[in-house]
């Protein structure tokens, strides 16, 4: 068996530098949640998290849920929202209203085909497009 490497342990704003999301988002929002990893310990006057934990605790709570789409067929945006890619039909039809504006940036791909005045994409097309969203689940009511 192969030992496993101990991490050091993480500031708030290490975590923040590694998974690419603001300093105050995981201070403010993720780290003031019950279920939020335990500290491990303090560097300076900063709280130290394991990163194994926090990874986890990642894992579980900002991980869009997979869709199984098939790659060439065309959805529309009522069918993404009922296979379940975790945003509403509503979202996708606002998104693509606001990067249709010339100072806003793309937050959703232009249709893959519009027959008959229904905007389309493929499953392929909406795939690369979550992948570049980011998530973050909601806490339970």
């Amino acid at each position: 068996m192969v030992p496993r490497t101990k991490r050091t342990p993480e500031t708030v704003a290490e975590i923040a530098a590694r998974t690419g999301r603001p300093l105050a988002t995981v201070r403010n929002t993720w780290a003031r949640r019950a279920d939020w990893p335990a500290p491990v310990g303090t560097r300076g006057r900063w709280n130290t998290y394991d990163p194994a934990d926090v990874d986890a605790w990642l894992a579980t709570h900002t991980a869009r849920p997979a869709a199984a789409l098939e790659p060439a067929r065309l959805y529309t945006a009522q069918e993404l929202e009922a296979a379940g890619i975790g945003v509403t039909a509503s979202t996708i039809r606002a998104d693509l209203s606001r990067s249709r504006k010339p100072d806003q940036p793309r937050r959703w791909p232009e249709p893959d085909d519009t027959s008959g005045g229904v905007n389309r994409w493929t499953g392929r097309t909406v795939t690369a497009a979550l992948a570049a969203r980011r998530s973050y689940r909601r806490r339970a009511q």
